[in-house]
């Protein structure tokens, strides 16, 4: 899959920017807060509908402007033209594919696979198993539209759930608990194919984890990730399930929270059999996270019979020269990659080949 080309107005800094990429690396240098950044969450909108940084549409229209618009035009075996606009005074988005008006953003997720590797990775190893569990479920999902509508619903789940436990502790409304045990009830269904979908992908990323990291460290260190979750009994995982809120109601009562399922799970991520999180090097833990997305990379690629864009945010600044290097080479086997770097010389150990290069200043984009 490639982006041919991205059209924005009124979209943070670009109040009208037009760019035609190579079907390769495209580079975006300039100093920081002139709009490099704001091109990659512009691709990112159109790959997701979702922000990249997680702000407000309110946030991204340009100072002055009322409304914002971005438009792509992808190219596979066909043609797929992407608009996205924001109303301000609305408060509203909408999402166009081939002029045709989209309802739901989960209908396009997976559509535009999409791999971002950004400084904010760091919470990837170094992070809370949220962050963790948030990784793994936004690379099942891409793969996934059944794992991504069993995620939504589960979500619901839990916190429909939640309100009912607040109310039978607050309002002492004993007749909910029938209503408590049907939202129990779908809460073990859904979270029971959330642990079966998570322990097939621990089992199959792993081999994607480690051919990106040894490609990174020829094969000197073993890395893996390891699932941590409630459920012990592989054979029986929803009568495992059912027991455990059996053992933890009263208390789940008495806290109004929901203690027993996969959205307290945790991954470990290790390194010759030691926690990263805990005694991984500085060294080890930024390999690790670049493994994870070249790992996410190649996992899309396959599960999906489609190349996923890959995007990174000022990641060459803070990488050693033979770590750059390296990520260089491994560059040059994926598709299309959209880069951005503060200056031209941190490009000296970087492929040119099939390369555009974009000088990035106060929103304005030149060709190089």
């Amino acid at each position: 899959m490639v982006l041919k080309q991205i059209d924005l107005t009124n979209f943070r800094q670009h109040r009208k920017t037009s760019l035609e990429f190579s079907e390769k690396l495209n580079y975006f240098v300039g100093g920081n807060g002139q709009g490099k950044t704001s091109i990659l969450e512009a691709i990112y909108y159109l790959c997701t509908t979702k922000n990249l940084n997680q702000a407000s549409e309110s946030d991204v229209v340009t100072f002055g402007e009322n409304n914002f618009e971005i438009s792509g035009k992808f190219i596979e075996h066909t043609k797929d033209i992407v608009t996205i606009s924001y109303d301000k005074l609305r408060s509203k988005k909408t999402y166009y594919l081939n002029n045709k008006l989209i309802g739901s953003a989960t209908s396009i997720f997976g559509k535009f696979p999409i791999v971002v590797l950004t400084q904010a990775d760091h919470a990837l190893t170094l992070g809370s198993p949220s962050d963790r569990r948030r990784f793994v479920d936004m690379v099942i999902s891409q793969a996934s539209q059944t794992y991504l509508k069993i995620l939504i619903d589960y979500n619901k789940t839990l916190r429909q759930r939640a309100n009912v436990l607040l109310q039978i502790r607050d309002a002492k409304k004993n007749n909910l608990i029938e209503q408590l045990d049907v939202w129990t009830e779908s809460l073990i269904n859904l979270g029971t194919q959330i642990i079966e979908h998570r322990k097939s992908f621990e089992k199959e990323f792993n081999q994607y984890l480690k051919k990106s990291y040894n490609f990174l460290l020829k094969e000197t260190e073993l890395p893996v990730i390891v699932y941590q979750t409630f459920v012990k009994n592989d054979a029986d995982i929803k009568e495992n399930f059912k027991q455990l809120l059996k053992v933890e109601r009263d208390n789940e009562i008495k806290r109004a929270i929901n203690l027993v399922g996969p959205h307290r799970d945790e991954f470990v991520f290790k390194v010759n059999n030691l926690e990263l999180k805990r005694f991984g090097s500085q060294g080890q833990h930024k390999t690790f996270q670049i493994a994870l997305r070249f790992g996410e990379f190649f996992y899309l690629k396959e599960k999906l019979s489609k190349t996923p864009i890959f995007i990174m945010d000022d990641v060459f600044g803070e990488l050693d020269a033979y770590r750059a290097s390296k990520i260089s080479d491994y560059i040059t086997q994926i598709g299309q990659a959209f880069i951005t770097m503060t200056d031209l010389t941190n490009m000296n150990s970087l492929s040119k080949e099939n390369t555009t290069i974009f000088n990035v200043e106060q929103g304005k984009v030149t060709y190089v």
